[in-house]
């Protein structure tokens, strides 16, 4: 039979999530996950995680989108629809891109927000119909929950406690 259980510590205010994980981090009790309704800045660090790679992806994306732009561009000016605009000649794409750069941009924009956020979601397994990840709805809405994996059930309550936890819960790993 296991002793490992999962111990949850919520907290109402962010400042006090964050003395909470200073306090966990100087014990060097490992956290296992920490859910929260906002963004909390320093978080991330403090928990030790790695940079995330989404930055990069959308490099790659924007790069489609100006791609893509320009492959648009190109084709309905010189072999779509080519049109003598003002005396200047269509075949010339390359000294008619100026005019293009508000398209093509557009097109970095959109690809790269959307593909990020599909990316994100898929990646994060939040796309519609997944289940809930989170273990307390109310960390959706104005609570923050700190989750332990450990055999140390009664020193990580205690530490909990300490830093001003409103509630803890304990459940079998």
């Amino acid at each position: 039979m296991s002793t490992t259980k999962i111990v949850y510590g919520l907290y109402a205010d962010d400042d006090d999530l964050m003395n909470g994980v200073k306090a966990f981090n100087d014990k060097g009790i490992k956290i296992n996950e920490v859910y929260t309704p906002f963004p909390v800045h320093g978080l991330d660090k403090a928990l030790g995680l790695k940079k995330t790679r989404i930055s990069d992806a959308a490099f790659i994306y924007a790069c489609y989108g100006v791609t893509i732009g320009a492959t648009i561009t190109w084709y309905v000016m010189n072999h779509d629809w080519p049109q003598n605009i003002g005396g200047k000649p269509a075949f010339d794409w390359g000294h008619n891109m100026p005019a293009f750069v508000v398209p093509m941009f557009e097109l970095m924009v959109f690809c790269a927000a959307h593909m990020m956020s599909l990316t994100f979601l898929v990646r994060n397994k939040m796309y519609p119909g997944a289940p809930a990840q989170n273990p307390d709805p109310r960390t959706t809405d104005d609570k923050f929950m700190m989750e332990f994996v450990t055999e140390d059930v009664e020193s990580v309550k205690q530490l909990l406690i300490e830093t001003g936890v409103e509630e803890i819960t304990v459940k079998d790993a």
